[in-house]
């Protein structure tokens, strides 16, 4: 009798711890909850987004909840756009020169030499961007919305084999570079590939190509650095256009307050994010004197030669994308004009 009490007043505290979980569960659990398609691992490049998730809980009190998918848990990173489109998930990061031909609008930000000198200015002319109706129209093909920008430093090549050290020296070599950069190398005789970013340590290691282009904190998270010996310092060529995007019929399902939570936890997620990118310059530069890599710094000429091929680049995307049905020359003024200040 005994025993069949205690087991009896067992299977009710059992019970009872169960309802008090499944209680507490429901109190805290978010009102909404949007999955974010992410892909590789938390780094640099993801702060802006982990610090978005941070104040978008904090302004809700728990109850907006953005749930970062790291990996390619729900997408692959060239698929993301396709995606939001279907509704596969509420938001994500996407690169333009992922898929050029769906947001032709946002590669002009990624043409060659455009004059960005930092991370403020390519975040401020970003946004601006954003707002005009013709990237607005573009995006919505796809049923998207863009949110903000994740500024990219400008990319430089990390390499191996015999350094680099004048603009003939790329003449028939094999590089890992997209949109605007790749069309620059191409110009100088270069051969660019669009190795997938992680697959892109595997190439240099195993020859297949000679040098990537990347911002630092990529050299470091996809261990590029580790497979070269040569980094060009001060070449600057261009930078990759990759914003958070989300589900514009998510976006417009959110009650109001969810809405201005999430717009005005943006400057604070893109301060964040420039401040953790100045911590990574820093763990950037003691990496290549620990590894010994060499840093090639190109005289004023070779720089003007470089620039000199960026024109006609500029030219021929204009003409392209005009032809295609977009007001090229007019974006491309806008961001020239909003890069001067």
């Amino acid at each position: 009798m005994f025993k069949g009490n205690f087991r009896s007043k067992a299977v009710v505290a059992a019970s009872a711890s169960a309802l008090a979980l499944i209680f507490a569960t429901e109190t805290f659990a978010a009102d909404v909850t949007w999955n974010v398609s992410l892909w590789g691992k938390r780094r640099a490049f993801t702060e802006n987004v982990e610090k978005l998730a941070e104040e978008v809980a904090a302004r809700t009190d728990g109850k907006f909840e953005l749930k970062l998918q790291y990996g390619e848990a729900l997408s692959k990173s060239r698929e993301n756009l396709d995606g939001i489109s279907f509704g596969a998930f509420e938001m994500a990061q996407i690169c333009a020169s992922y898929h050029p031909d769906k947001n032709p609008s946002l590669t002009v930000l990624e043409l060659p030499f455009l004059g960005v000198e930092d991370l403020e200015t390519e975040s401020r002319v970003a946004m601006e961007l954003y707002k005009q109706p013709a990237v607005v129209q573009d995006m919505a093909r796809w049923n998207a919305t863009l949110l903000m920008p994740t500024p990219m430093p400008q990319y430089n090549f990390a390499g191996k084999g015999d350094a680099p050290t004048k603009i003939t020296d790329f003449d028939g070599m094999r590089v890992r570079a997209l949109g605007g950069i790749g069309s620059l190398m191409e110009a100088v005789g270069a051969v660019p590939t669009s190795v997938t970013a992680s697959e892109t340590f595997q190439a240099i290691d195993s020859g297949t190509v000679r040098a990537a282009s990347f911002a630092p904190h990529a050299h470091l998270s996809f261990k590029t650095v580790e497979a070269s010996n040569w980094w060009t310092k001060n070449l600057n060529p261009g930078t990759v256009q990759c914003p958070v995007v989300m589900s514009t019929d998510a976006y417009n399902a959110l009650p109001e307050e969810f809405k201005t939570a999430l717009n005005e936890a943006v400057a604070p997620a893109l301060d964040h994010y420039i401040k953790v990118y100045d911590d990574t310059y820093a763990k950037w530069w003691k990496t290549l004197e620990e590894r010994n890599i060499t840093q090639i710094e190109y005289s004023a000429e070779e720089l003007a030669a470089f620039a000199e091929k960026a024109g006609p680049i500029h030219d021929a995307w204009v003409k392209e994308q005009s032809a295609a049905g977009l007001p090229a020359q007019e974006l491309l003024d806008f961001v020239k004009a909003q890069i001067k200040g």
